[in-house]
């Protein structure tokens, strides 16, 4: 727990970097304060989900886990395995998130 706590703190401590840098670039605190919750929301949505459960293929996602297959041969030192229609997911969301916050804040 201490891990995902480190790591909240210094991606909060990054996103507050990108709050000042929006706004010394748009003069624009509407636009500092969507930064700010696009940023937590990406931020949460990383840092929170169980990943025990997503650490599955995709076509698992939605099946229950018994409490049996959480070992400590699952809380390995690496966060995620990688999978292709997984992180295909996380990109396209992310990206789009991220096309439509730049759009906003460059808008003058």
């Amino acid at each position: 727990m201490k891990n995902v706590e480190k790591h909240m703190q210094l991606s909060a401590a990054c996103l507050s970097v990108i709050i000042v840098m929006t706004g010394l670039y748009s003069q624009s605190l509407r636009k500092m304060v969507v930064t700010y919750f696009v940023g937590m929301l990406g931020i949460i949505a990383v840092l929170l989900p169980d990943w025990e459960s997503f650490d599955l293929s995709v076509s698992h996602w939605c099946n229950p886990l018994k409490v049996d297959e959480f070992t400590d041969e699952s809380c390995r030192p690496f966060r995620f395995k990688f999978y292709p229609v997984r992180m295909t997911i996380f990109t396209i969301v992310y990206g789009f998130g991220l096309y439509k916050w730049w759009t906003f804040v460059s808008a003058e």
